[in-house]
């Protein structure tokens, strides 16, 4: 589970560094692929880095006539800060060219080291990772370990960073910060990586490097000391994965290791972005606050599980910043003459930010000189660059076609962007901001306890792996909570699924309740708790078997449903962050039963780049 991932190989032995390096990059290009970048060192530190795919690199190497060296590094990158450029690719040097520096994580406070260092230093990139490589130079004094123990001293974040350096060209240094990090043992060698697959051809034998933790890697040895430089014990392990597995971290699936990473991605997209004063920061809005206040309309375009998100975000934009705001279908958007003018704000939603229908949504905003603004996974994209304003979700990249981690992290973004309007449109004061953002960083924990409910959810799936029809019903925010469910149920299982508003049901979708039929009822703590419960009684005496996700500690819903899925007590306009774990768990675990292939759905892409 890692905050933004990105791919990280080093290698320290008698053999030439960039063939292994370049395997090991091609077995981790699923943890980032906008760009890659290797540095070699033979005399001097050379590099070559390249935006685009890993071949865009290999064909850039095979141009200059490769790298000669024993000891390298290389990268593939998930862009958080800076679009992927060559010049942003990794690795960054310091100004002497003597010091490369590669990097996952994020250095939250990288714009005051920035401004600080811009005085006295030449800065290439839109990266937080050049900081580091200029702060390393400024601590050397003939110890490249301990200029990187001065340098993570300056650092706040969560990372995981790889130096070399020409005045000491035997040795590559890392640490680990959050981001994780781990050595390849070898004989007459030895290796570093961000993840166990990019190692796995040349050792079996790893020691992963703990929080806080400095290592040095030699061709003959590895130390392994803390941030004080005292020296810690290494433990080794041995891995009998193979590469198959060690992709998925040991999950069977994609999908289920991207579920598992939820609460992490959760953590990283609201990381740094609250100012000391407990003000939000949204730095990458790039839309000045007087523009947002004279705003007094909202559109939400999205498709898919984004369009999910986005109906989620219409709550809590109406409640914090007292705007009405109204969603659409992206691919509907232009086509039905919506009203728009400079005095509306867009919301353009999509994980890939290629998406070609809300692409052309925005288009359309602006057009009409609506301010646009872009909520995305991926730096640079197509969405990104032609909206005004943009907030990224850091949910690095997912494998699975169905949208888990960065549905959740989308959530998240769009209750920081909430919050944001009402801070600046003075409808919530700022203790209110405060104590909602206390909120939402408790967000990842409840999910790390909802996934505890697995092995419940696990045994539901084998009860209804056959059903013909399910149903999901919810009300308020946990409307889009069943919609979602349903979506995600019908897409890697292929059984038939309908989320509804449960007050709806009386109005037609109750004639498809019979005797046996599942009900999926998002039930939680909120304020039409006592009508979810009425809405549950009507499917019940009609013959429905329901399954309620309700909140922890709720003993009246027992005796009204068939099964209950606890989740932690979470404010209703947050609560579907939380409630779409077991949803997930649910569909999984059913489409599993049934012999799907939960990665790649039939007939679906992961994203949608013609209309």
């Amino acid at each position: 589970m890692d905050p933004s991932m990105c791919g990280i190989v080093g290698y320290v032995g008698p053999d030439e560094a960039l063939p292994i390096i370049l395997e090991g990059l091609r077995r981790l290009e699923y943890r980032g692929y906008d760009s890659a970048g290797v540095a070699v060192m033979n005399g001097d530190v050379t590099v070559v880095k390249r935006a685009g795919r890993l071949s865009e690199l290999e064909h850039a190497l095979t141009e200059s006539g490769g790298l000669s060296g024993s000891i390298g590094m290389g990268h593939t990158r998930w862009a958080t800060h800076g679009a992927p450029t060559d010049v942003n690719a990794h690795p960054h040097l310091d100004c002497t060219g003597h010091v490369a520096v590669i990097h996952n994580g994020i250095i939250e406070n990288f714009q005051a080291l920035r401004a600080r260092l811009a005085k006295t230093h030449e800065l290439l990139s839109e990266t937080d990772t050049e900081c580091v490589a200029h702060l390393i130079e400024e601590a050397y004094e003939g110890d490249l370990a301990d200029a990187v123990r001065k340098a993570v001293a300056q650092l706040t974040g969560a990372y995981a960073l790889v130096v070399t350096s020409t005045d000491e060209p035997d040795v590559i240094v890392g640490v680990k910060v959050s981001s994780p990090l781990v050595v390849g043992l070898g004989s007459g060698e030895n290796m570093l990586a961000s993840d166990i697959p990019a190692l796995l051809d040349r050792t079996r034998t790893f020691v992963p490097i703990s929080e806080g933790q400095v290592v040095e890697v030699r061709a003959g040895s590895v130390r392994v000391t803390d941030l004080e430089g005292r020296d810690v014990p290494l433990e080794p392990i041995e891995i009998t994965w193979d590469l198959a597995a060690a992709e998925k971290a040991g999950f069977e699936d994609f999908m289920l290791k991207e579920i598992q990473e939820q609460p992490t991605a959760i953590r990283d997209t609201l990381r740094s972005r609250t100012g000391a004063s407990g003000r939000l920061d949204l730095d990458d809005l790039r839309i000045p606050e007087e523009q947002i206040e004279t705003v007094d309309k909202v559109f939400v375009v999205a498709c898919g599980t984004a369009f999910h998100a986005g109906l989620v975000a219409k709550y809590a934009i109406e409640h914090w910043a007292r705007l009405p705001v109204e969603i659409e279908i992206s691919s509907e958007f232009r086509y039905r003459d919506p009203v728009l003018d400079g005095n509306t704000l867009t919301l353009g939603v999509s994980q890939s930010g290629e998406t070609i229908d809300t692409l052309e949504a925005i288009r359309h905003a602006r057009a009409q000189q609506s301010h646009v603004i872009a909520i995305t996974n991926t730096v640079g994209s197509s969405i990104a660059r032609e909206a005004d304003g943009v907030l990224y979700t850091h949910a690095g990249p997912e494998r699975g076609v169905a949208a888990t981690k960065t549905f959740v992290t989308q959530m998240a973004a769009l209750h920081l962007l909430a919050l944001y309007l009402g801070q600046v449109r003075g409808t919530l004061y700022p203790a209110d901001t405060q104590a909602w953002v206390e909120e939402l960083h408790a967000l990842p924990e409840r999910v790390e306890r909802a996934l505890g409910l697995d092995e419940q959810v696990a045994a539901l799936a084998e009860r209804y792996a056959q059903a013909r029809d399910i149903l999901f019903i919810g009300r308020h925010t946990g409307y889009p909570a069943a919609l979602e469910g349903a979506l995600k149920l019908k897409e890697i299982s292929y059984i038939h699924a309908e989320g509804y508003a449960a007050g709806e049901l009386k109005h037609g979708p109750i004639a498809l309740v019979e005797k046996g039929v599942p009900v999926v009822a998002i039930a939680t703590e909120c304020h039409v708790y006592p009508k979810m419960l009425s809405n549950i009684q009507e499917v019940k005496a009609r013959g429905a078997e329901v399954i309620a996700v309700a909140t922890e500690g709720d003993e009246e819903i027992r005796s009204l449903v068939d099964h209950v899925l606890y989740v932690p007590r979470t404010h209703e306009l947050l609560s579907p962050v939380v409630v779409t774990v077991p949803l997930q768990l649910f569909a999984y675990h059913i489409a599993k039963l049934r012999g799907c292939d939960v990665d790649q759905p039939r007939n679906l892409a992961k994203s949608v780049t013609v209309e």
